[in-house]
């Protein structure tokens, strides 16, 4: 039977790794986009979770950073819009503290639709890997395979300058598992999910 202590001991982090890029969105490519201001953008994140949805077991880390840049101007393409040139976790389990390491960047920023009536624009993040590790266990986190990048879905709002990595339509699955109790499986979905506030405020939208 699994204790909550073991789960959790093994539920705490994520260290970023490099692959192979993944295709943007093609609905990234079917309309423009106006962002203002654009340029450097640092985003900050309270509770941030990596999850296997097939087994339940969570790493849940207290809080992250993102930062990167946003193209500034109008016309611009939904695909790479925006990139994560850094990022950083900070996790703490009962019984030790996990790893987050992040490397391999950029990752991806594509917008593929846009709420006029709420100011909310929905997207991906894509290029993204992850790997896991606490003790003996560890894991890598990649799309179609351990070695290519997948993609976690996300929404800004421009009411709230808020962009949100959401649990469900991603490409994430854990791969390569070694010594985790069952926690994990090669081969579960998994999902990346955290609210990030952006510095500065963006604008972004579409006709």
């Amino acid at each position: 039977m699994r204790s909550a202590v073991t789960v959790m001991a093994l539920a705490t982090a994520a260290v970023l790794a490099t692959g192979p890029a993944t295709a943007a969105p093609a609905g990234a490519t079917t309309r423009t986009w106006t962002v203002r201001p654009g340029g450097g953008v640092i985003a900050k994140a309270g509770a941030t979770t990596l999850k296997d949805t097939t087994t339940g077991s969570v790493v849940n880390c207290q809080s992250s950073d993102m930062s990167g840049t946003v193209k500034p101007g109008s016309g611009l393409p939904g695909a790479g819009i925006g990139s994560v040139t850094a990022a950083s976790y900070r996790c703490f389990g009962p019984t030790g503290a996990p790893r987050l390491m992040p490397s391999g960047l950029p990752w991806q920023l594509n917008l593929t639709s846009y709420d006029a009536g709420t100011g909310v624009s929905r997207g991906t993040i894509s290029h993204v890997r992850l790997a896991f590790s606490i003790f003996n266990c560890s894991a890598v986190v990649g799309g179609a395979g351990a070695t290519s990048g997948g993609e976690v879905t996300v929404t800004y709002a421009n009411k709230t300058g808020k962009l949100k990595l959401l649990a469900n339509g991603g490409t994430l699955h854990w791969y390569r598992v070694h010594k985790c109790a069952g926690l994990l499986a090669s081969g579960d979905p998994a999902s990346l999910t955290g609210s990030y506030v952006l510095t500065p405020k963006q604008v972004i939208t579409s006709p």
